[in-house]
């Protein structure tokens, strides 16, 4: 169980980075041994534009051939989570999908901004009329009963060899999902902000008429 302190977020490093798109994070985060979750794309909805940027609360889960087990890890995990935070379910271990219109509703009212399932999720067409960003490697009516069970919340996950810890920020929109390491996040923002500066100038002098290949790289002086 993790003893992240939620009261350490950097919300104004949150701010700055919800003004930027994944691939400006991304750009700023090859360094780093965190980064991209292949595979995992919008079900909910998303508006034109939209980002969700927040910090994490995780769950798991484990295979487990028990009929209408409780739910109370992942209903736990949904009640305590922080405000402007995002859950990260990990529920790829056997075929089934825990995340469907309860748990997104009990997630939006709770203060989430959105859920990230590492699996499949269910009951999109209610999910979309809530209005609720959900994120998920595909979908699928198939019901978790029989078949696995949250087993634990607030622990270190390994998402296709991404690491993501209860307190790092995810970062999503519509072309996918970035996880960046809660400590890093300042520094990230920074870097974001310097990398998206370039790129607004970039395009003002491209809108402006210049050559791209005149404009980009940030610095370029043209061919030589």
């Amino acid at each position: 169980m993790s003893d992240y302190d939620y009261n350490n977020v950097d919300w104004a490093a949150i701010k700055r980075l919800s003004q930027w798109y994944s691939g400006d994070i991304h750009d700023v985060l090859d360094d780093y041994t965190y980064g991209y979750l292949a595979g995992i794309t919008p079900f909910g909805v998303l508006k034109p534009g939209q980002v969700v940027c927040g910090p994490v609360s995780t769950v798991l889960y484990e295979p487990s051939t028990r009929k209408g087990q409780p739910q109370d890890v992942y209903h736990g995990a949904i009640d305590a989570v922080v405000p402007g935070g995002i859950l990260m379910v990990d529920s790829s271990c056997a075929e089934g999908s825990g995340t469907g219109e309860l748990m997104s509703t009990g997630a939006k009212t709770r203060g989430a901004v959105a859920t990230i399932v590492n699996g499949t999720v269910r009951d999109l067409a209610e999910v979309r009329k809530l209005d609720y960003p959900l994120f998920a490697k595909g979908m699928s009516p198939v019901g978790v009963s029989g078949r696995m069970e949250p087993a634990r919340a607030q622990i270190e996950l390994d998402i296709g060899g991404v690491r993501v810890r209860p307190g790092d920020v995810i970062f999503a929109d519509v072309t996918g999902v970035v996880v960046i390491p809660h400590e890093l996040v300042g520094v990230i923002a920074d870097a974001a902000d310097r990398n998206g500066q370039g790129e607004a100038v970039a395009r003002q002098r491209i809108l402006s008429g210049e050559k791209l290949r005149d404009v980009w790289p940030v610095g370029s002086t043209g061919p030589v």
